[in-house]
């Protein structure tokens, strides 16, 4: 029987976790919003120094359960050595044809982690090769058919947005404390009182302030635009309206 995977938003990113820690907030107020969306991790984060991938696989999937997603899958690609080749591509496309998103979320071009960077380019480029009607895909034995995204954001990581980004806030105030759940839902990669085991190594992640950090950095965005908390985008393409009034 057909199962319709279709979605309004696909969040695509290079390792469990990105998503949470970056637009969490937005994923939750598109869900919370009637709207549907799915993740897609590229990696199993198995590079990683805490944790194991069977662990972050695990609490991906609780992450996932906690913002209310309609599907969440990993593509198993290598951890630390993403890059832009064939069978990345094609497997970006076949998500894209799959979910068959109208809006893709995904790392920025410029960050610290260069599977962040490498996840943006493959994306770019299979955004552009997924409406190809003679590049052919395949999934659960069907021919795919030829799919186009109609906007592509990038989500803020470690690193600012260079300088003559477009960038937009999302206001996430409602559903901020849903983010943080989502992200204490990784109790091997963050520290979480009580949860997370207080042996091995320390990591930027795994330091108590971390949390705190991420509440500072939404605070930070949010004054931007007169809320308690938000998230920043950058768009790969201006962003049009219908009118001034849409913006009130």
């Amino acid at each position: 029987m057909f199962k319709n995977y279709k979605v309004d938003v696909l969040a695509m990113a290079a390792h469990p976790d990105d998503v949470e820690l970056s637009c969490g907030g937005t994923i939750a107020k598109l869900v919370q919003d009637g709207l549907r969306v799915s993740i897609v991790d590229f990696t199993r984060g198995e590079m990683g120094t805490r944790g194991t991938p069977e662990i972050r696989f695990n609490e991906s999937m609780e992450a996932a359960s906690i913002l209310g997603i309609a599907h969440r899958e990993n593509l198993g690609l290598p951890d630390g050595f993403l890059e832009l080749n064939d069978e990345s591509v094609r497997l970006a496309v076949t998500m894209i044809r799959k979910y068959r998103p109208e809006i893709v979320l995904m790392n920025p071009p410029f960050e610290r982690h260069p599977d962040h960077q490498a996840v943006n380019q493959i994306i770019r480029r299979a955004m552009f090769i997924s409406g190809l009607r003679k590049f052919e895909t395949k999934f659960e034995g069907e021919t795919q058919k030829t799919h186009r995204i109609r906007k592509m954001f990038c989500f803020q990581q470690s690193y600012d947005f260079p300088d003559g980004s477009t960038i937009f806030y999302v206001n996430v105030t409602q559903t901020f404390k849903t983010k943080m759940d989502s992200i204490k839902a990784y109790i091997s990669q963050v520290y979480v009182p009580g949860k997370s085991s207080e042996d091995g190594p320390i990591t930027r992640l795994s330091r108590p302030e971390f949390l705190e950090e991420i509440e500072a950095r939404a605070i930070s965005y949010g004054t931007k635009i007169g809320a308690r908390y938000a998230e920043a985008f950058s768009t790969t393409e201006p962003l049009g309206i219908e009118g001034l009034h849409k913006l009130l």
